[in-house]
């Protein structure tokens, strides 16, 4: 019995150490699976903390102005016609205007060295094409080659404004350049709006003269006319031609619709590009010259 007794206490032991290990093994990997939890949890927030700013400015900082201005105003309910005048002569600049994805139309000179090409750019652009027809102006010598002058007898105007026109052939209409003295002049005038008449071409008045007989001959003949609103450029400054621009909306939402008149400036292409969307996004709606001429 004493034997029996030693070898059942023996193995009742090792039950027991047996026991005590299982236990043990069981609580330590609890203990042990629990701790990359904690870890996780606890650098998580951090990582949070760190990217989160970022992403919720992204989504919570306003839209850019840009992108809506550029679609939301794509038929505005005012008109806005933007001439561009003394074309055929800086291409570059010229081509810049051209590039520009609003409508607006180029009033080209006769004989001067790129007439023909800058008609030919602006029409495969889908511009809207003028002539810049040279006229006396006031205290100066000359409005440059195929000037109409006020000493010239009617069929001299004739045939100086037949010329000038088939210098740029795919024109729609014309306006003067320079012009103070001849575009006040009702018998010049009578001359140059009969030859428009016969090539069926509208009139714009560029108004540089008060005294100007020019939009009145042209209604009175039922020549298409306008009459210039605002000057872009008379300083070459971005600054001053934006403020024009800002004036030129005001115009057109007084009266329905404005013409502006600048020139192949550089300073000119730079305002109306940083400009327009902003033209777009007040309701202007741009359109070519000859829209409206009435």
């Amino acid at each position: 019995m004493p034997a029996a007794m030693g070898r059942r206490l023996f193995f009742l032991a090792i039950a027991f150490l047996l026991s005590l290990f299982v236990a043990w093994a069981l609580f330590g990997h609890n203990r042990m699976s629990r701790r990359p939890v904690a870890a996780v949890a606890t650098s998580s927030p951090a990582q949070v903390a760190t990217e989160a700013p970022p992403f919720r400015a992204a989504t919570a900082a306003p839209p850019s102005t840009a992108a809506p201005e550029a679609t939301a105003m794509p038929s505005g309910t005012i008109a806005v016609a933007i001439i561009i005048d003394d074309c055929g002569q800086w291409p570059a600049t010229e081509r810049g205007f051209l590039a520009l994805p609003i409508p607006l139309t180029l009033s080209i000179l006769p004989h001067v060295r790129y007439t023909a090409q800058i008609a030919s750019d602006a029409a495969a652009a889908g511009k809207g094409i003028m002539l810049h027809l040279p006229m006396e102006p006031l205290g100066r010598d000359t409005a440059g080659a195929g000037e109409i002058t006020t000493a010239m007898t009617d069929a001299q105007i004739a045939s100086a404004t037949q010329d000038d026109i088939a210098q740029v052939p795919a024109a729609r209409g014309l306006n003067n350049h320079e012009g103070s003295k001849a575009s006040a002049d009702s018998r010049v005038m009578k001359d140059v709006i009969a030859v428009a008449k016969d090539h069926d071409l509208f009139f714009i008045d560029s108004r540089t003269s008060a005294q100007s007989v020019a939009a009145q001959t042209a209604r009175d003949a039922g020549v298409p006319e306008a009459s210039r609103d605002v000057f872009l450029d008379n300083r070459a400054d971005e600054a001053y031609t934006e403020q024009m621009l800002e004036q030129t909306v005001e115009i057109a939402k007084r009266n329905g619709s404005a013409i502006a008149i600048g020139h192949p400036r550089p300073t000119t292409l730079a305002a109306l590009a940083a400009f327009y969307l902003k033209m777009q996004a007040k309701g202007v709606r741009f359109v070519l010259a000859s829209e409206l001429a009435r």
